[in-house]
């Protein structure tokens, strides 16, 4: 920490962005609230990630939930989040998304880091995250996605390609729609720019929520189009789809 962030500190000390606790250092979150979050752990969906319960499993036994037992054609090879998004963690995704708590990149990335350790495991070659339209990019001055690619960058070794996918098409927010609106809306919204690069590459597809996953899959049929070899998904948190 430099001089100047001490000072800086000093005359307004960094707090939880959830609780408002002051912090002896900029890292966002409180020791408690960290206990708070619902983080993900084992025993999840092998493929998915979706939560199991209390199954119980055998070290090494590769574990499926009734969807991908049923639908075995998923866009994706692995999906994993971090935590779930409920009510108490949607303010952390929010602050760090709208209103510029960006400090928040380093502690989540590291976060999505642990949850996608069978994902790395897998092998992973180049980083992507989901882009934004250049219009709310300007309006909202970062991208979030693009801020956990460059952390994950930094803690994995694995390139992180900003530029590859492009948000061609200004879209509806996906909160606006529902249902099949959601992926009428998304559409042709997608773009490969210099497909080469991807081309017979593992991609790990990276944004801060899985909702529906109508984001995610839009972009995994570009990318695929463009040649990739295969696209994992690993998000910040997940709802209970």
């Amino acid at each position: 920490m430099t001089i100047w962030h001490k000072i800086l500190n000093f005359i307004l000390p960094p707090r939880c962005v959830i609780c408002g606790k002051i912090l002896p250092e900029d890292k966002g979150l409180c020791d408690t609230c960290i206990r708070e979050i619902e983080f993900l752990k084992s025993p999840v969906c092998h493929r998915c990630g979706q939560p199991l319960g209390e199954v119980a499993a055998e070290d090494n036994v590769h574990l499926l939930c009734g969807q991908c037992l049923q639908n075995k054609r998923k866009p994706f090879r692995l999906s994993r989040s971090a935590f779930a998004y409920d009510d108490f963690s949607k303010k952390l995704i929010l602050d760090f998304k709208f209103y510029d708590h960006t400090e928040l990149a380093s502690l989540l990335a590291k976060m999505m880091f642990v949850a996608g350790n069978e994902i790395f495991k897998s092998g992973v070659d180049v980083i992507i995250p989901v882009p934004l339209h250049y219009t709310r990019l300007i309006w909202r001055k970062y991208n979030q996605s693009s801020l956990l690619g460059k952390e994950l960058s930094e803690l994995t070794g694995i390139e992180v390609n900003n530029s590859v996918l492009r948000k061609i098409r200004r879209t509806k927010s996906q909160v606006e729609c529902k249902g099949f609106a959601r992926l009428k809306n998304l559409q042709g919204a997608f773009g490969v720019k210099n497909g080469q690069l991807i081309k017979g590459k593992r991609v790990l597809l990276i944004d801060d929520v899985l909702t529906t996953g109508s984001t995610l899959k839009e972009c995994t049929q570009v990318l695929k189009h463009a040649g990739a070899k295969s696209v994992d998904w690993l998000t910040v948190a997940r709802t209970s789809i």
